[in-house]
């Protein structure tokens, strides 16, 4: 194996790791908070990763796409947490929230990387593989936020869209359920999703996050 490809595995290993535990993490805790006991009863509100690794999604299918592409495209998923969100004591906003708590757990720990690089610029740590880990962190965690807010279900996006619509036009919405990771799938080999959604929304939610820190970064210089 590439020595460059091991590199790059190991740095990334750990934002991927954190970054899709936490997000179905956070779906199954709101959805606890809301009314609904499904993911904590089968052991899904948990940091232990093994409970929401998907063999063929998370491990399986991102590797072949990554050696047949040549590591110019890569995609996967994680084991999605169940939510009974007729349990919800307010179905349409507890979807709401249970779904947008994924997205918004990510963006979190993108702001969390970014805050750890700043502190090692401060300190004066230039080790170069905690640099790019740090760097990593920010950039899987924008890029799962921004996916995953995609107005389409099955992804959060769509169930938060679904959830903001009047009735009728949510239930269209809702039907397209079951063809959601299709066409997901489609945009993004036809590098449409890229283009017009994942580039400029990543781009905005890079320059927030540094925002965000840039007061503080300027405190420890």
């Amino acid at each position: 194996m590439n020595p460059s490809l091991i590199q790059t595995i190991v740095v990334y290993a750990l934002p991927v790791i954190f970054a899709i535990t936490l997000h179905e993490a956070a779906h199954g805790y709101v959805a606890r908070m809301l009314g609904d006991n499904t993911a904590y009863l089968m052991g899904r509100v948990s940091f232990n990763p093994m409970r929401h690794i998907d063999p063929l999604g998370t491990i399986a299918i991102p590797l072949l796409l990554y050696f047949a592409t040549g590591g110019a495209f890569m995609f996967g998923y994680a084991k999605p947490v169940p939510v009974a969100f007729r349990n919800l004591r307010n179905p349409r906003w507890g979807t709401f929230w249970v779904a947008l708590a994924g997205p918004l757990c990510n963006f979190i720990q993108a702001l969390l990387w970014r805050l750890l690089g700043v502190l090692l610029i401060a300190a004066g740590v230039d080790e170069p593989f905690f640099t790019r880990m740090a760097e990593a962190g920010v950039v899987v965690n924008l890029v799962l936020c921004v996916l995953n807010l995609f107005p389409l279900p099955p992804l959060d996006g769509g169930r938060v869209l679904t959830a903001l619509l009047p009735p009728r036009p949510a239930i269209a919405l809702a039907r397209l359920e079951p063809y959601g990771f299709f066409i997901v799938m489609a945009l993004v080999m036809t590098g449409l999703l890229t283009k017009i959604w994942l580039r400029p929304l990543v781009s905005i939610g890079y320059d927030a996050v540094t925002t965000i820190l840039t007061p503080l970064a300027s405190l420890l210089n």
